[in-house]
Formats: structure tokens, C-alpha cells, sequence
């Protein structure tokens, strides 16, 4: 990146193509994840070492890199947009672009994405959900000086697996920290499964990395770049100690390799320590590299990342969509595809014998992939070539 690009995003709308490239590619990244969701075998667990197979672990096991990334860069682009806000307007901008996430995901995905149905029999409380509580709460804590927002990063960071051994069923406490049942009555059930407390953690280090931005490139390459492998060597050191960090110690396997993986088998829900370590570390430094290389070969990724919203919402509609039409084709029916499912083969229900193998999973993911992006190069024009205030909600 030049440095009159970097001194363009500091004074206005110019946007930072490494952080567009890097989210860019976990959201592509992220498609895969949902299309196992999709298309893979119901009921397998590719985390669970003693029946998952390598390949279907490592296949849920790059997809981890998705969430932290995405809550990261969506505190620096909060922090990038205050650059041409006051604090005031910034507060309430954050206010009103988390309530409609929540809106997003709790209406508009749940029912037109996920499940293609509106009798709310189930409702799980995820991503979307938590970014915009993430956003909501960077909104109350924008005024204060950036070392005290780093500070309240850190410490729900760092600090939060030290509440791993509460137990309470209490649902205040399933939102903030615990993944559980928040609701059930009449065959209505609410499970959160992305809690707030570590990820608005993550998203309040991602408003003070910000400011990173705003430094010239050769010394903010620098520290992405030393931070980045301090972070990756901090999460070789606390996984290897096996005390604390996260709440399922790594143990030893009948060969090296799934002891490797058990090693890197770590706790997405909530994300520990480890699992933010193990993330964000490799994140940063691959934001480093990113400014190193030519732009040329990250267009596809750059439009991605321009429009992340879009992006989300088109890329599941347009997956469950997919898994319609197969699931017609197969079976002749699909009405499996528009049923509220069990909690265990959430999105849907899946038809008997349902399922594909991996290769099938990744063609799917293929098809997805290419089929939203025309519509995500589209929208992208229509965010550059337009000011309406409103297109920021998109």
C-alpha cells in the first residue's frame, strides 16, 4: 500500500485494501463452514478426534480463522469511520448498525437464510447476533481514551476462560459467556450460541488496532508482523502447558499427527484464549503480507471484502437455496428444507440418507462462491460510485 493511500484512509473515505483482501478471504473461508453445514453428513462432529477424520477435521479447522478475523476488522473499521466522525456521531452510527444486525439476524437471515420458515419454533443466536452487541457495546465505550479501550479488550480476552468453571443455566449468563438454551416453552426454543462477552473483547482490540492505520506502512507492517508472531508463539507456549488458556486440554493421540491436531483442537464456543491466539496471531501477520505483495491477483477477494454484509446474507440464501433444488432433484420433495429442525441438525431438517462426502461438499462450496460474486461486484459498484447514507447498513 502507498503512503498516499494510507494518508487518504486516515483523512477520508478511502478504504485499506489489506483489510479488505484478509476479510475478503475468511469470508470465503466462512462459505465453506456453512456449506458442510449444508451438505455434509448430519450428526458428524469434525472436531470430535476419536471419529472425525483428518481431512474433515482441518476442514472445520481453517474455517476457525473466520469469526475472530471478522470481529477484529470490524472494530478497525469502526475505528476508520470515527476518523471522519465525531466521537458523538460515531457512538450513535455504532448504536444503529448494531441494533439492525441484531434485526438481520434475528428476522431477516433467520427466516429468509437459514431456515426458510417464520414459526420461530428454533432460533439460535449467531454471528450476526454478535456483532452487532459487539458494535452496541463499542458504541457505549467509544469516548473513553483508546489505552482504556484496549485495557477492556485484554482483559475479556485473556481473563474470561477464568469464569470457565461457573455453572449457571441462568440466561443472562448463556448470552454473555456460556453457550446454552436461553428460551424453550411450547416448543419454542432460543439458544445462543456466539456468547458476547470474548468477542466484544476481540472487537475492542480490533478498535484499537485502528490506530495502527494511521501510522506510516514500513512501521505498522512492523508490528502487525511482530505481533502477529508474538501472538502465534504465545499460543504454542499457553497450549503447551496444558493449565490454562483453554477448556479442553490437548492430550496425546495413537499417532503424532492427530496429537498435532488435538494440540490445535481448540474451543471455539465461547472462543478461548487459545482459540484467539491461534487466530488472530496468523491474521495479522498475513495483514502484513498482504501490503507487501502486489494488488494483482486479490481482486476477487477485495470485492468480498467490500461488501461483508452482502456478502453474508447472499452467500447462505443462495446455499440453502442449492441444497433445495438437490434435495428436490434426489428426493423428489424438499420439504425437509423449509422444517425447523432439532437443535443437533440445525439449519434444517435433513432428509433420510442426506449427505454428501467431502469432495461434494467443496464443489458446493465452489458453486456458492462463484455464483454470489457477480451479485457482490455489482453491489460493490454501487457502494463506490454512491454516498447514500443508508448503503452503510449494507
Amino acid at each position: 500500500m502507498s503512503v498516499a493511500n494510507t494518508r487518504a484512509v486516515a483523512a477520508g473515505p478511502a478504504r485499506v485494501e489489506s483489510i479488505d483482501v484478509v476479510r475478503g478471504a475468511v469470508m470465503v473461508l466462512m462459505a465453506l463452514d456453512h456449506t458442510r453445514d449444508f451438505f455434509g453428513i448430519p450428526g458428524q462432529n469434525p472436531t470430535d478426534l476419536s471419529s472425525a477424520t483428518a481431512a474433515l477435521f482441518l476442514t472445520r479447522w481453517i474455517t476457525h480463522f473466520c469469526a475472530p478475523v471478522f470481529f477484529l476488522l470490524m472494530g478497525t473499521g469502526a475505528f476508520l469511520a470515527g476518523q471522519r466522525r465525531s466521537r458523538g456521531q460515531l457512538s450513535g452510527f455504532l448504536l444503529t448498525r448494531g441494533a439492525w444486525l441484531v434485526f438481520l439476524d434475528l428476522v431477516v437471515l433467520r427466516c429468509f437464510s437459514y431456515q426458510f420458515n417464520f414459526d420461530y419454533r428454533v432460533t439460535m443466536l449467531l454471528v450476526l447476533w454478535a456483532l452487532g452487541w459487539a458494535l452496541i457495546a463499542l458504541a457505549a465505550v467509544v469516548r473513553l481514551p483508546i489505552g482504556a479501550i484496549a485495557a477492556i479488550g485484554a482483559v475479556m480476552v485473556a481473563g474470561h476462560n477464568l469464569l470457565d468453571g461457573v455453572r449457571s443455566a441462568h440466561p443472562l449468563w448463556r448470552v454473555l459467556h456460556a453457550p446454552g438454551v436461553v428460551f424453550a416453552s411450547s416448543g419454542h426454543v432460543v439458544f445462543a450460541a456466539y456468547t458476547l462477552v470474548p468477542w466484544i473483547g476481540v472487537t475492542a482490540l480490533g478498535y484499537t488496532l485502528g490506530v495502527v492505520y494511521t501510522w506510516p506502512p514500513a512501521r505498522r507492517r512492523t508490528f502487525l508482523l511482530r505481533t502477529g508472531a508474538a501472538m502465534t508463539a504465545g499460543f504454542l507456549v499457553l497450549r503447551g502447558l496444558n493449565v490454562y488458556g483453554d477448556p479442553s486440554p490437548w492430550a496425546h493421540q495413537p499417532t503424532p499427527f492427530f496429537t498435532a491436531l488435538s494440540f490445535l483442537n481448540t474451543t471455539k464456543y465461547p472462543p478461548s484464549l487459545a482459540f484467539l491466539l491461534m487466530t488472530l496471531g496468523p491474521a495479522l501477520v498475513m495483514l502484513a503480507f498482504v501490503e507487501r505483495v502486489p494488488a494483482l491477483g486479490f481482486g476477487v477477494l477485495r470485492v468480498f471484502g467490500r461488501v461483508p454484509l452482502f456478502y453474508y446474507m447472499g452467500h447462505f440464501t443462495v446455499l440453502h437455496a442449492l441444497a433445495t433444488i438437490v434435495c428436490l432433484v434426489r428426493y423428489g420433495a424438499a420439504h425437509w428444507m423449509f422444517e425447523s429442525p432439532d437443535l443437533a441438525h440445525y439449519p434444517f431438517s435433513p432428509p433420510p440418507g442426506w449427505g454428501f462426502s467431502l469432495p461434494i461438499v467443496y464443489l458446493a462450496w465452489a458453486t456458492v462462491v462463484i455464483s454470489v460474486y457477480p451479485l457482490c461486484r455489482w453491489f460493490a459498484g454501487v457502494k463506490a460510485r454512491s454516498r447514500s447514507a443508508w448503503l452503510s447498513y449494507l
